[in-house]
């Protein structure tokens, strides 16, 4: 590291994180994991939800780690208490994926929370470096991202409805009128709610496959999906090898497995290797749709940590694919669609309400 980047670092003031944990255990692990690192000070612990309420407006934290089942007020309610009163970046950290705390998690993000990650291993396990990389960095990122405060469930505007959606948005032109037989979608941080807002807001006889990588902790696959389902008008499911895509309906790739896509529309999934740190990944995907589908595919890249997809958006571009990228306005982490915007490789930059609204003209046509 060079001296001024060395100075420039010792002049920073450290993350304020706050530690939400009921398990004593747990809790020091987790303190003793983040005062590993120097760019992290670990301000205040909590045990439970109120006691996390109090620290946070007393404290003022820059990031917290959040526990999903906790005494007297667990994480789903702490988070959106939180982000109601004194909007602050959260990661939800847990060991179990039980469907009640898929269900929580998932809750959770829609009530705020930016990410959710499985806690790490202990030490002495051979994926203890890795994970424990994984969550500080996670931790060091958030704490850098501007939330704003969510208003309580009742006080949210409506969503507008699909049939009040523009049939031919402006941003359609004669030349984009053209047959497309694929939705492909990549998506990070942030994500989550973003898909679900544009899946909820497409027609339920929407013509198009679409499949969908979605960077999520290990063992929250199903549950997204089962999330997902839950709002859509339409079928959405977890991918499975040889799964032949169908009109009206998602396909989420499960973790673990890299995914490709053939002329025929049919997914194979493969216990492949990571690439860019992901498996699955949205480059895999990208790329194989470039091959397959060429000038019928739309790629769409959301909010998200780093670059996975971006130079591929670019494959799918070349090909003469419809590629868009997530505005910077609308995304929790504009690695992901920023990278993509920089190497040119996105043909339209728009927020999700743009998109669903795009994706409704663009499907009348197909």
């Amino acid at each position: 590291m060079p001296d001024s980047a060395k100075t420039a670092l010792a002049h920073r003031p450290p993350i304020r994180l706050l530690v939400v944990e009921d398990s004593p255990s747990v809790r020091e692990f987790l303190v003793y994991l983040f005062a590993s690192d120097q760019e992290i000070q670990v301000i205040a612990t909590a045990s439970n939800g109120e006691e996390a309420l109090e620290a946070v407006k007393t404290r003022k934290p820059d990031v917290i780690t959040m526990d999903l089942h906790m005494p007297r007020m667990d994480g789903y309610a702490a988070t959106r208490a939180i982000m109601e009163n004194y909007p602050t970046p959260i990661v939800v950290v847990t060991d179990s994926t039980a469907s009640d705390d898929r269900s929580t998690t998932l809750s959770a993000l829609e009530a705020g929370a930016l990410a959710v990650m499985k806690r790490p291993t202990g030490i002495g396990h051979p994926d203890h470096a890795a994970t424990a990389r994984e969550l500080i960095q996670t931790v060091k990122l958030m704490s850098e991202i501007k939330v704003v405060k969510r208003w309580a469930k009742q006080k949210t505007p409506a969503a507008p409805a699909p049939d009040t959606l523009p049939p031919e948005p402006p941003l359609m032109t004669p030349a984009a009128r053209k047959h497309f037989r694929l939705v492909a979608i990549g998506s990070s941080t942030g994500g989550p709610l973003v898909l679900q807002q544009i899946l909820s807001h497409l027609p339920k006889d929407f013509p198009i496959p679409i499949i969908i990588v979605q960077h999520i902790a290990q063992g929250f696959a199903e549950g997204f999906v089962q999330w997902l389902a839950e709002s859509s008008k339409f079928a959405v499911a977890l991918a499975v090898n040889g799964t032949v895509m169908m009109p009206a309906h998602a396909y989420v790739v499960p973790n673990g497995f890299q995914a490709n896509v053939d002329t025929y529309a049919r997914v194979t999934l493969k216990k492949d290797a990571a690439e860019n740190g992901h498996c699955p990944s949205v480059s895999t995907l990208f790329r194989s749709v470039a091959n397959a589908y060429g000038a019928s595919a739309i790629g769409i890249l959301l909010t998200g940590m780093g670059k996975d997809g971006a130079a591929e958006l670019g494959l799918m571009r070349d090909q003469g694919a419809l590629t868009i990228a997530q505005d910077k306005e609308s995304s929790v982490v504009h690695g992901m669609p920023g990278a993509a915007i920089a190497l040119g490789a996105a043909t339209q930059v728009l927020g999700p309400d743009k998109i669903v609204s795009l994706l409704a003209g663009l499907a009348q046509h197909s």
